[in-house]
């Protein structure tokens, strides 16, 4: 059909995400609402349907699209498999319906419907030569009792199953289709949703200046299972380099006995695919594992693309790395810091094919070990279009793969990333301590065009990262951050045991760097000093109770007239839930507001009180009208993180709450 003679137009869509070009994200399970405008010339009636091919699959699929005014239509498609999906929607005239309608009005203005029932007759007759079987027989029958023009061909006009006859075989010669096939990528739960908790497996031991293994952190890990964590995140385990070393508090000369950053990969022992020899053998890895999955966790390794002097690949492949114009090899720096321990690969040097390929085997390799989340270290340092390749291909052998990047970086720079198929990403949220500046940030990752590609993985501390307001904040600061990272977005993370303890001793004014930072040498950590445990065991409880703690949808902010409170919603129609957190930003003293609810959109009739209950104290509290008072000391507990329960009706049932 020339294209000229297509009436109808199908545009604005939605989720789509640069044209089509970036793949939209969800998770298996989800049912992803598609909406688009569909409509033509004239006064003609128009349907549509969304057309999509599963993963792995090659014949299309449809489901209708209902319309919901103004010329937009909707669907829902449930994402039942793991992969990418495809998703077109497509519109055309509806003769039948147009009719109908026509025929209905000219019937109620009083005139000869003789002509119209013939036409009508004729748009039957054209459907059976579509139709076939049972259908075929019955739509020549009901045209012949059109073309007869009685009361009963009227009737037959408005029959029910006339109409979903008629639906099942359109006139789609004036169809027309969205001009590009939007993709949806549906990954498995974890990449939305989980709990954190960051460790050096070689400070995992009871003994002071002994270095700790794989098995002796497989011992321990009931500490952090205990306190309902879902991923257990290893920093580099593998051989680490001697020239360059790196002693105590980063200096630039290491004794004998100090080990030495684990981001300084390779050595006499090994590169990527190798197992540090301290920290144990492959069989010890994989007892870890074992272990882990055991206690309901899931391992992740750090993914850290570079090299100490002593790689093996320094020798094999000098050529993968930049050179100074005297022939050395170039050390990693972002001034004015110098790391005389790291060499970065040039991912654009001439044999670019080889070394690509050759980091491919090894994130394959430690697919092969059962590894199914990585953590990327720098990213933002490494070509987007490696990442596109990379993470395509891990997918393609293995769909479950879940990539974490720690990229720091420009906003820009981390939604490409996002786009280059990262399944979550680190954010600015450790920096953001304002209650105006926090919901600022929260609205622009979880709203909008990013929140269609781009999952925010919420860290209060991080090995490199020890922000101001922890180091003088004390243990309330360190509470307060837990509660926001934990309930603000679906995925949040700790590197401990630092968290849980409050270490928070820099290594100088200024600094966001540990004093006696676990980078450079080994730490004992004292497991049973009394420290946010409690708190932490409760909150992750809590996220793994209510539904609407697992997405990133159903957050709204809310006045307190205290800029010191931040007061917030997570919502869940589907599951109905509805949480109240609000925490005291001040680590120093209380503050007090008026927590101010829009009752009417959650569903709350104003003149019936409302039960609060606080999940961190287990406390009771009745609200009545657009909102309430509250009180935190953060000596006692910065935050409140309540259900909100509405009354029973019955007087009878004054005290108790559904």
């Amino acid at each position: 059909m020339p294209e000229g003679w297509r009436r109808v137009v199908v545009e604005s869509v939605t989720p789509e995400v640069d044209g089509g070009r970036t793949v939209v994200k969800r998770i298996r399970g989800d049912r992803m609402v598609v909406e688009a405008d569909v409509f033509a010339d004239g006064h003609d009636v128009v349907a549509a349907e969304l057309r999509f091919l599963r993963p792995g699959q090659g014949d299309w699929e449809s489901v209708p699209m209902e319309p919901v005014g103004n010329d937009r239509f909707r669907a829902e498609l449930t994402l039942d498999a793991m992969g990418q999906y495809t998703y077109v929607p497509v519109g055309w005239c509806d003769t039948f319906a147009t009719w109908r309608e026509d025929l209905h009005k000219r019937r109620l203005a009083g005139h000869d419907l003789t002509a119209d029932l013939a036409a009508g007759a004729l748009l039957l007759t054209e459907a059976a030569r579509r139709a076939g079987g049972r259908d075929r027989t019955r739509l020549h029958g009901w045209a012949a009792a059109m073309l007869r023009g009685d009361f009963e061909g009227q009737a037959l006009a408005d029959a029910p199953e006339l109409a979903a006859a008629m639906a099942r075989y359109p006139d789609r010669s004036q169809e027309g289709a969205y001009p590009v096939a939007l993709r949806v990528l549906a990954e498995r739960p974890r990449a939305r949703c989980g709990a954190w908790y960051e460790v050096f497996p070689r400070s995992w031991t009871r003994e002071p200046g002994r270095h700790g293994t794989l098995l002796s952190l497989a011992e321990r890990l009931p500490y952090i299972a205990d306190m309902g964590f879902d991923v257990l995140y290893l920093t580099p385990i593998h051989p680490i380099g001697a020239t360059g070393r790196k002693g105590p508090g980063n200096t630039i000369t290491a004794g004998p006995d100090d080990p030495g950053s684990p981001w300084a990969i390779g050595g006499g022992a090994g590169g990527h695919t190798a197992i540090h020899p301290e920290l144990g053998s492959r069989d010890d890895f994989r007892a870890l594992m074992r272990r882990a999955g055991e206690l309901g966790l899931e391992v992740a390794m750090d993914f850290a693309l570079q090299c100490s002097p002593d790689h093996p690949y320094v020798a094999q492949h000098p050529e993968w790395f930049r050179h100074r114009p005297d022939g050395t090899i170039r050390c990693a720096e972002n001034p004015p810091k110098r790391y005389e321990d790291i060499y970065p690969l040039d991912f654009a040097c001439a044999g670019w094919e080889a070394l690509w390929t050759e980091l491919r085997a090894v994130l394959l390799h430690w697919i092969g070990e059962g590894v199914r989340i990585f953590r990327v270290d720098n990213p933002h340092t490494k070509p987007f279009a490696f990442w596109e390749w990379l993470i395509a291909e891990a997918r393609a052998a293995c769909p479950d793969v879940v990539f974490l990047a720690e990229a720091f970086t420009r906003p820009k720079v981390m939604r490409r990333l996002a786009k280059a198929g990262f399944s979550q990403s680190y954010t600015y949220f450790a920096w953001r301590n304002g209650s105006q500046e926090l919901a600022a940030h929260m609205t622009e990752l979880l709203r909008g065009e990013s929140a269609e590609y781009m999952r925010p993985n919420l860290w209060p501390n991080t090995p490199d990262i020890l922000t101001g307001y922890l180091q003088t904040g004390g243990r309330p600061a360190f509470a307060a951050r837990l509660v926001l990272a934990a309930t603000l977005a679906a995925s949040y993370g700790v590197y401990g045991p630092a968290f849980e303890l409050c270490e928070a001793e820099a290594a100088a004014p200024g600094s966001e760097e540990y004093l006696d930072s676990e980078k450079y040498q080994l730490r004992v950590w004292d497991l049973s000093a009394p420290g946010l445990q409690p708190l932490i065991t409760r909150v992750n409880r809590i996220r793994r109770d209510h539904a609407c703690l697992q997405v990133n949808t159903g957050l709204a902010f809310h006045p307190t007239g205290n800029d010191r409170l931040l007061a917030y919603t997570r919502r869940s129609p589907e599951a109905g839930e509805l949480l109240l957190v609000v925490v005291n930003l001040n680590p120093f003293g209380a503050e007090q507001g008026w927590v101010e609810l829009p009752l009417g959109e959650l569903g709350i009739p104003p003149e019936e009180p409302y039960q609060m209950h606080d999940l961190l104290s287990d406390a009771r509290y009745i609200w009545q009208g657009p909102g309430g008072y509250v009180a935190l000391d953060p000596r006692v507990m910065p935050a409140h993180i309540f259900r909100v329960r509405p009354r029973l009706r019955r007087e009878r049932d004054f005290d108790y709450y559904g």
